[in-house]
C-alpha cells in the first residue's frame, strides 16, 4: 500500500479550501495513516453469507466518508461466498479519478497468477482500434475508390454535424426541462443519498462474442441489448402492464476521453517515470442512451434495436462537446453549480450505464487470486 501511494501521490491528500485557489478546494498532502484505511466488520454471516455481503456493501453507501483523511477504504469481508472465498470492498471517492484511473490503479496492483511468472497480467491482444480518441472518425477513401465515395465521405461530414447538434440541444434540454417519465426504476424525491443495492451478475465473454459475431456488433451492442432485455421484463413483470405497451426509459453513459483508450497503456504510462503526466480524476463526456422497454418474440430484436442505437451515437461529437461544456461550466462558474448542473441531468434520466475493460488472465492481488471486480457508483439519483 506504500508503494501505491508512493506511485500515486493524490491518494495520500485531502481537499482543502483554504483560499489559496480562489475559494475552490485543492487537494493537500498529508500524513496517511494506512490502518486507518483497512476496515475488518464483524458479520453475523451465519444464515446465508451471499446476503451478509450485499447488505453490508448496500450500508456502505449510507455512510458518509472521513474526510479528515484521504477518502479510500478497504473493507475486508473474512468469509467465503457463494463465489469466492472472501470478498473486499473497495470504497474510493470518485474525486480522484474515474473509472479508466481506479481501475487502471488497482490492475497496477495485481499481478498474473500463472505459475511461470508474477509479472504485470498480460495486454490484451494488439488489434487496430476502432477509434484513436473519443469518436469514431470516417476515414477518408483513397482516390481509386472514385467520386461516389469521396462524396460519401463528405456527407459522412454533415451527417456528424447534424446529429452532433441534435444530441446537443437534446442534452440541454434535458439539463433544463426534459425528463424521463416515472417508472419503478425512478424514486420519486430524486434523493442520491439513500441506501443502494450493489447486486453482480457473471455472464460468459465467449456467449457474448458469439452473439457479436453472428450479428455482425460489438460487445457493448450485446450488453446494451442484454440489459435491455433484463430490464423490459423485470418491468412489465413488476408493473402488471400488458407487454405490447412500449417505454423508453434514458440512460446517461460516461465515455473515456483520454486519447490512451487502452487499459494496460494507461498502467504502463502509471510505472513509467512518465506517471506524473498521468491525468487522474475525470475525464469523461456522456452520451444520452435511450433504453426501450418492450417485449420480443424475437430475443435478437434488442441487438439489433441496440445496434440501431449506438451506430446512431457513433456518429455525433456529443462526448466531446458534453465534456467540453462540463469543463466551461466548472472553471466559470465554479465547482458548486457545476455539479448542482449536472445534479439536473442525473436526476432527470433514469440509469447510468457503463463499462470497464478488466483483465484478460487470471490476477492476483496481494498473493490472494481475484474471482471477480464489480465496479459500481452511489450518491447519485439514479439505478
Amino acid at each position: 500500500m506504500e508503494a501505491m501511494l508512493a506511485r500515486c501521490p493524490r491518494y495520500g491528500c485531502i481537499q482543502v479550501a483554504d483560499g489559496l485557489n480562489n475559494g475552490e478546494a485543492r487537494w493537500a498532502r498529508t500524513t496517511v495513516n494506512v490502518q486507518d484505511h483497512m476496515i475488518v466488520p464483524k458479520l453475523d454471516r451465519a444464515t446465508d453469507p451471499d446476503k451478509a455481503v450485499e447488505d453490508y456493501v448496500a450500508s456502505l453507501s449510507t455512510l458518509p466518508m472521513d474526510c479528515s483523511r484521504p477518502p479510500w477504504e478497504f473493507h475486508f469481508l473474512d468469509f467465503p461466498s457463494s463465489e469466492a472465498a472472501s470478498t473486499v470492498a473497495i470504497r474510493v471517492h470518485h474525486a480522484y479519478g474515474d473509472g479508466m484511473s481506479t481501475l487502471a490503479l488497482l490492475m497496477m496492483s495485481t499481478r498474473s497468477a500463472a505459475a511461470d511468472t508474477k509479472s504485470h497480467p498480460a495486454a490484451p491482444p494488439h488489434r487496430r482500434p476502432t477509434r484513436m480518441g473519443a469518436i469514431y472518425a470516417p476515414q477518408r477513401p483513397p482516390l481509386s475508390m472514385g467520386t461516389l465515395a469521396f462524396v460519401a465521405w463528405v456527407l459522412s461530414y454533415l451527417v456528424l454535424a447534424w446529429n452532433t447538434a441534435a444530441d446537443i440541444a437534446y442534452f440541454a434540454a434535458t439539463i433544463m426541462f426534459l425528463s424521463d417519465q416515472r417508472t419503478l426504476f425512478k424514486r420519486a424525491d430524486d434523493d442520491g443519498f439513500h441506501a443502494k443495492r450493489f447486486v453482480h451478475r457473471s455472464l460468459s465473454l465467449d456467449d457474448v462474442k458469439f452473439l457479436k459475431n453472428s450479428m455482425n456488433c460489438t460487445v457493448n451492442d450485446v450488453l446494451v441489448a442484454v440489459t435491455s432485455a433484463a430490464l423490459s421484463r423485470y418491468y412489465f413483470r413488476k408493473s402488471g402492464e400488458p407487454n405490447t405497451t412500449k417505454i423508453c426509459v434514458r440512460s446517461l453513459l460516461p465515455v473515456n476521453t483520454r486519447p490512451a483508450t487502452s487499459l494496460q497503456t494507461y498502467v504502463n504510462v502509471i510505472e513509467s517515470d512518465m506517471r506524473n503526466e498521468v491525468t487522474w480524476g475525470n475525464k469523461l463526456g456522456y452520451i444520452i442512451l435511450p433504453f426501450y422497454l418492450a417485449t420480443h418474440d424475437d430475443p435478437l430484436a434488442y441487438i439489433r434495436k441496440a445496434k440501431k442505437v449506438l451506430d446512431r451515437k457513433k456518429r455525433s461529437l456529443e462526448v466531446i462537446f458534453t465534456y467540453k461544456i462540463a469543463q466551461i461550466f466548472m472553471k466559470v462558474f465554479g465547482v458548486k453549480v457545476g455539479t448542482s448542473i449536472f445534479r439536473c441531468l442525473f436526476a432527470r434520466t433514469t440509469i447510468v450505464f457503463s463499462n470497464m475493460v478488466g483483465p484478460t488472465e487470471q490476477v492476483e492481488l496481494c498473493g490472494h487470486p481475484v474471482a471477480f471486480i464489480a465496479p459500481s457508483v452511489y450518491g447519485i439519483p439514479e439505478l
